[in-house]
């Protein structure tokens, strides 16, 4: 008699490698929060609340960490336009992604960390608080492809399927406001 559990552990690791493909992370992009156990989805979208971009991360890991992936998973026709400005949370304020926003000549909209330990960072004088106002659309944005229940509740076991999920109901999105317009 053979039992699974007996099984030397490289042909489980064979097994599960096999299963899960060559573009799917480890960790199947879940982790331990404050919230809980999830998923964090890293969205871009344009100013009319288009979703352009996806990226999704373990829910432990800090989203300062995905920005350079997010902004590479926008596609717009030829592969070099950027954005002219990045509006984002004080979670994104690090001198990482400021100084990769200024090597891709992206204006960072971005409020100062309130961190008493990092004397560097001081209040910015030239903050444009109008465009930072904005960044409402991006939080409506993720609200409205959460509708899709399938995304709020991650039935899905492999990051690749859900990540699949959240660019079909990223499509849906754009249809309904195409559909919409023309009415």
């Amino acid at each position: 008699m053979h039992r699974c559990d007996e099984r030397p552990s490289d042909s489980r690791s064979r097994r599960s490698r096999k299963k899960r493909g060559p573009d799917e992370p480890e960790d199947h992009a879940l982790g331990c929060s404050r919230g809980g156990f999830g998923t964090k989805i890293n969205l871009v979208c344009d100013s009319g609340a288009v979703p352009l971009g996806v990226h999704i991360a373990p829910g432990q890991r800090n989203e300062s960490l995905y920005v350079e992936a997010a902004l590479n998973a926008v596609h717009i026709g030829r592969p070099g336009p950027r954005p002219e400005r990045l509006a984002a949370d004080k979670g994104y304020s690090y001198p990482r992604v400021r100084s990769w926003l200024r090597r891709h000549r992206i204006n960072a909209v971005i409020p100062t960390r309130d961190d008493p330990r990092d004397s560097t960072q001081r209040r910015d004088p030239n903050f444009d608080k109008p465009t930072y106002r904005r960044r409402n659309i991006i939080e409506r944005c993720i609200g409205w492809l959460k509708e899709s229940r399938r995304i709020v509740t991650r039935f899905e076991k492999l990051a690749v399927n859900f990540l699949a999920m959240i660019k079909l109901a990223m499509i849906d999105r754009c249809f309904r406001m195409l559909l919409s317009d023309s009415a």
